[in-house]
Parts: structure tokens; C-alpha cells; sequence
């Protein structure tokens, strides 16, 4: 990609931005499919077949992306750094490094990726005229998403799969997930190397356990640590206490579970959700609207 000159709005075009996508794929059972082609940005669907790999052949990326994983888990090997991939993380993928993929969950996978114009991310990703390369978030590479982008990501992904969304839409809702994304959430500490397996572990364990019940005993007990200390480190590193994170996953599927969805009990217990009721009530704090309420605005806008 060659170097951007200075961008003043982002209504000016972005020439430099690529036309194919370089590519983050885990292996040959996977399929992309282009979700918008403009001048800002290229967004992808990506999706991988339950395969299990172990790890994938090396991979590069000369383009900076911006990845928001929505189903299932994968690791990212990059650099000296084991990236877990679930739907509450946001990857930072800077361009010019190789890395590997691996599955650790017989599970399928999908996420959505971002390759702006390096003019319009330097735009967003503004840091006071520092580089990309140095940016933070690119530098830790990832960090856990909120309520608000992971609603933002299925409104996305819904309209444009169902293609309900003229360009300008879509372009709008690109730039609206890529700010989301690079907002700095603040003072990050890095893990050692031993704490960084234990969460990604743990984040292994809760995925594939997801849509049954979950006990602390049980998932301190297969990741080799005391229900104490997990929870303890757990939430220092996460921001947020193992139980929360759990519940976010849950509903992060859901929202792509919804559109299609009859019987929201149903999919309350698939979920690991002991109830309807819990499951609304967890879903109404988290999104501000009931499961049914969004369910039927997305049939409307698809009708």
C-alpha cells in the first residue's frame, strides 16, 4: 500500500485503499464474502467450517485491519502473542506481519473484516500524529468490545447480508464500527506470558461450554487454577468478572440467532440461559430493547 497524504474529511476519496483483501483465512474450508467495495473501505464476512486445525500455514497481511470475530473462537499467533479471536474481542491486525491461526474448539467460525483506506484509519485512529505501527491498540493488538459495537456489528451484518442498505448506509455504518473500535479504553497493562494462557484457557473452555451450564469449580478445575485466583487475574486482565464476560458471549450470539428465531424460550435455553425471563432480562440491560422487540425491527427493515 503506498503512503496517504494528509485527509481533512471523510467525504474526500481514498484511492490507496485495495481492491482484494489480503486476507485473514484459517484454512481452504473457509469462505469471504464481500460485503461492501468502496472507496474507504473493504468488509468482508468471513466464515470457517468446523474444522479443529491445530495451526494454519503462515499468513500476511500488508494491509492494517481492523477484525470483529462474532462466532466461535480462534487463537491468532502473531508475533510472541497467543490473540484469542471470540465475539467480545476487536483484533488490531497491522500490516506487514506473518502469523498463524490455529481452532482449538471443534466449532465453526466467522468474523467481520475491516480494510479501510490507510488514509481514512489514520484519520479515525488520530493519536496526536502517531503512527500506526506505534498506535496503541495495534500494538496490544486486541481488546474486549462493549454492548453498544457488538450491537453495531449484527445491525451491520444483518443489512448487508440481507442487502437492505444502499452504499452510503453502509459506508456510514463502517465508519461508525471503525470509531467504535479505536476508542482507547485506557491504561493497558500487559499480562505475562503464564497469565495469557490461563485466560486464554479459560476463554477456550467458556466457548465450548457455552451453551450449557457453567460452574466456577468446573472451569477453574480445567484450566489447572484455584475458582480465587482465576477470578481474581480474570478480571484484572478482562475488566470485567468471568461471569460477565460468559453472559456477553451468550448474548453476542444471540443476536445472530434472533432474526431467524421462532421460539425465543428455546433459544434462551440453547443458550445456557435458565429461563425466557432471564434471558430477556439480561438481553434488555445489555441491548435497551427485548429480544422479540429486536428480532421483529430487523424482520422489518429485511421486509
Amino acid at each position: 500500500m503506498s503512503a496517504s497524504t494528509e485527509t481533512q474529511t471523510i467525504t474526500r476519496e481514498y484511492p490507496t485503499r485495495p481492491r482484494v483483501s489480503s486476507g485473514v483465512c484459517i484454512s481452504d474450508q473457509s469462505s469471504r464474502a464481500c460485503l461492501l467495495d468502496s472507496e474507504i473501505a473493504l468488509v468482508e464476512d468471513l466464515q470457517s467450517a468446523a474444522i479443529g486445525l491445530r495451526r494454519s500455514k503462515e499468513q500476511y497481511s500488508p494491509d492494517f485491519q481492523i477484525c470483529l470475530p462474532y462466532r466461535g473462537i480462534f487463537i491468532w499467533h502473531v508475533g510472541d502473542d497467543d490473540v484469542v479471536g471470540d465475539a467480545n474481542q476487536v483484533l488490531f491486525v497491522a500490516g506487514g506481519e506473518s502469523f498463524h491461526l490455529s481452532q482449538p474448539c471443534w466449532a465453526e467460525y466467522a468474523e467481520l473484516i475491516i480494510t479501510p483506506a490507510r488514509a481514512l484509519l489514520e484519520e479515525v485512529a488520530d493519536q496526536s500524529g502517531v503512527k500506526l505501527s506505534i498506535h496503541p491498540l495495534f500494538r496490544r493488538r486486541s481488546r474486549r468490545v462493549g454492548f453498544d459495537l457488538q450491537r453495531r456489528r449484527a445491525r451491520f451484518l444483518q443489512s448487508a447480508l440481507a442487502k437492505d442498505a444502499s452504499e452510503p448506509a453502509l459506508e456510514e455504518c463502517t465508519l461508525a464500527l471503525l470509531r467504535a473500535a479505536l476508542e482507547n479504553d485506557g491504561e493497558w497493562r500487559p499480562a505475562s506470558g503464564r497469565t495469557r494462557r490461563l485466560i486464554c484457557r479459560t476463554k477456550e473452555f467458556l466457548q465450548a461450554n457455552l451453551g450449557g451450564a457453567v460452574r466456577l469449580a468446573d472451569v477453574a478445575g480445567a484450566v489447572g487454577a484455584s475458582p480465587a485466583y482465576l477470578t481474581h487475574v480474570f478480571r484484572r486482565v478482562e475488566g470485567i468478572p468471568l461471569h460477565g464476560y460468559l453472559t456477553q458471549l451468550r448474548l453476542a450470539r444471540a443476536l445472530e440467532e434472533l432474526r431467524d428465531a421462532e421460539d425465543l424460550t428455546m433459544l434462551a435455553l440453547s443458550l445456557g440461559f435458565s429461563s425466557h425471563s432471564h434471558f430477556s432480562a439480561a438481553f434488555r440491560r445489555a441491548f435497551d430493547c427485548t429480544p422479540s422487540q429486536f428480532r421483529n425491527s430487523r424482520r422489518t427493515s429485511a421486509r
